[in-house]
């Protein structure tokens, strides 16, 4: 994919829910993955010519697993004098460890959700922009289906009031196919995720039945997103 087509999305979704605003300092989460790093990529882009100016700061919430190299994601930034912070943390260590999580995802991203707008509130930040795609709006609406049994994902932009901070997703439109094809396009130093339950959740079990479900009946997943926009769902109302 085209670095037009995907600020062509990204805005799209930023001007539909009314994301930014004027003077606006985002916290962008880049974990080095794929995702986040098109995100800051193309939020940088989108700052040369946004109507409403804003201004970015990175941020990488390192687990504590010892063996993840940042440098890649710090020169990623520095070429886009993006200023970049690395929070420190334990999690892996409480996770994994010290409580032994049999189901460790739930636990992990609510510490680095709580470490990452810990930061972003003392750098003065007052959105941060998480890199959820189209893909994992379909995904967590089938999770919450299967297990919750409720029509539910995450909103497109949502307020928190413990923190005052604004959540933002401008990758609600792009889908992951679209996101590879950039990365690939444009070579972006993704790091590998060292979390031994990778590739292991019941996410990665709804996304692998998603995946059959689309090539069985092509376009599911279209309707899948269409049944999202459509319904009713907190937040998602333009």
């Amino acid at each position: 994919m085209k670095l037009q087509r995907l600020l062509s999305l990204v805005r799209k979704a930023l001007d539909d829910y009314q994301m930014i605003e004027e003077n606006d300092k985002i916290a962008v989460g880049v974990s080095g993955g794929k995702d986040s790093l098109a995100m800051l990529y193309a939020l940088h882009e989108l700052q040369r010519f946004y109507p409403r100016p804003f201004t970015l700061h990175a941020f990488t919430v390192d687990l504590g697993f010892g063996i993840q190299d940042f440098e890649a994601i710090r020169n990623f930034c520095n070429g886009f004098s993006v200023p970049y912070t690395i929070i420190s943390t334990e999690i892996a260590q409480i996770v994994f460890e010290t409580r032994r999580e049999t189901n460790p995802c739930s636990l992990c991203a609510k510490m680095r959700k709580g470490a990452l707008n810990q930061a972003a509130k003392e750098s003065g930040c007052n959105l941060i922009a998480y890199a959820h795609h189209r893909d994992d709006i379909v995904e967590t609406m089938l999770l919450s289906l299967i297990y919750e049994g409720r029509f539910h994902t995450f909103s497109p932009k949502t307020y928190l009031d413990r923190t005052q901070l604004m959540v933002i997703r401008p990758f609600m439109y792009v889908s992951e196919a679209e996101v590879i094809g950039f990365q690939n396009k444009y070579h972006l130093p993704v790091c590998k995720n060292p979390c031994p339950a990778d590739g292991k959740t019941k996410r990665e079990y709804v996304k692998q039945l998603i995946r059959q479900l689309n090539q069985e009946n092509p376009g599911v997943k279209d309707q899948f997103f269409h049944a999202v926009l459509t319904g009713n769902i907190d937040g998602w109302t333009i």
